[in-house]
């Protein structure tokens, strides 16, 4: 009969063959292609706990805000087929999980959309339709295995204004600009994470409409960067008291025995940064990828609508995958002030 100890760390081992590691943190102190025990022991005990109390263990994964406003990356509001084969990736590792631990395992996807709405220039009537649709997904997949949590769920600002809410979440769980431009200066792990957002920022902004020059968008998608980071920071506490005993996951790249569990949204892992809600699924030779929208129209990929709307790309030619990389160099204008 497999101990305790060996399922719980096979369970860790398999979210492991998915992490999203840190630039040079990948391969760890570990040789050839075994996971790094480093990496793991944060999460043992965890785990340890409900293995032998014959539960499902739970991760908590922040993400799946709304999709970016800027249609050049995306087919719309709503999730789309980019969301959908993210969330069945998510539920087959349930899914394999269950294999070795016949409780299984669930994902609490904390839809954090709402409590970025007006730093990332999202409506939040589009971040009440994007979780409605969201929702429908996680109903149908055949695991049921996710979840949906987000800032509407909680109990203590239910039915205030969402203003309210975030400045209740800045109040209770937020940290001051100073602090967070000193850990900006100071942390390379930070200061990855404000450089990759800061061009997000700046991306999403670069729409038809806008008159402002680049550099005075570049300006704002810096400022704008650090409150998102503080949100996030805000964000990932209040989750992680809502759900003490969960193993916390994270989209962004995490450093080897970071106490958040860096995850990738699909089996390929060749996406880089980039995630369903900035991005379109495209179809080559069988095989999806996310890809920009603007990039599958200029490879003249075709068109795919699902119950009436759209849904991802179908490219007739083999192309490189996206060209997005955890580590790609940062313009000169993003660096941090």
């Amino acid at each position: 009969m497999t101990s305790t100890e060996e399922t719980a760390w096979e369970i860790l081992r398999t979210v492991m063959r998915h992490r999203r590691g840190a630039p040079g943190a990948w391969r760890c102190d570990t040789p050839g292609d075994a996971p790094c025990e480093r990496c793991l022991l944060p999460h043992l005990e965890t785990v340890r706990q409900r293995v032998r109390a014959g539960e499902p263990v739970v991760f908590v994964l922040p993400g799946f805000p709304c999709k970016s406003p800027n249609p050049a990356k995306v087919l719309g509001v709503l999730p789309d087929r980019a969301e959908q084969l993210a969330l069945e990736f998510l539920d087959g590792l349930c899914a394999r999980i269950r294999e070795i631990h016949p409780p299984g395992a669930r994902i609490v996807l904390c839809s954090d959309g709402r409590v970025f709405s007006e730093l990332i220039d999202v409506p939040d009537a589009h971040i009440t339709a994007y979780q409605a649709e969201l929702g429908r997904m996680l109903t149908a997949l055949p695991g049921g295995a996710l979840s949906l949590f987000s800032a509407d769920d909680l109990a203590e600002m239910r039915g205030e204004p969402h203003e309210r809410v975030r400045a209740w979440l800045d109040d209770h769980y937020g940290e001051s600009a100073e602090e967070l431009r000193a850990q900006v200066r100071a942390d390379a792990e930070v200061l990855r994470l404000y450089r990759a957002l800061t061009r997000f920022l700046f991306e999403d902004r670069l729409t038809p409409e806008r008159t402002e020059s680049r550099s005075a968008l570049q300006r704002e998608a810096r400022r704008r960067a650090y409150g998102v980071i503080g949100r996030s920071r805000a964000w990932g506490t209040l989750v992680s008291a809502h759900f003490p005993e969960a193993v916390r996951l994270s989209i962004h790249p995490q450093d080897c025995g970071s106490p958040k569990f860096g995850i990738r949204l699909s089996a390929r892992g060749e996406d880089g940064w980039l995630t369903p809600w900035h991005a379109v699924a495209v179809e080559r030779d069988g095989v999806f990828a996310l890809s920009r929208r603007s990039e599958a129209e200029a490879e003249g990929a075709r068109l795919v609508h699902r119950d009436g709307r759209p849904s991802h790309f179908v490219a007739t030619r083999t192309v490189p995958p996206a060209r997005e990389s955890a580590d790609r160099p940062l313009a000169p204008a993003a660096r941090p002030t």
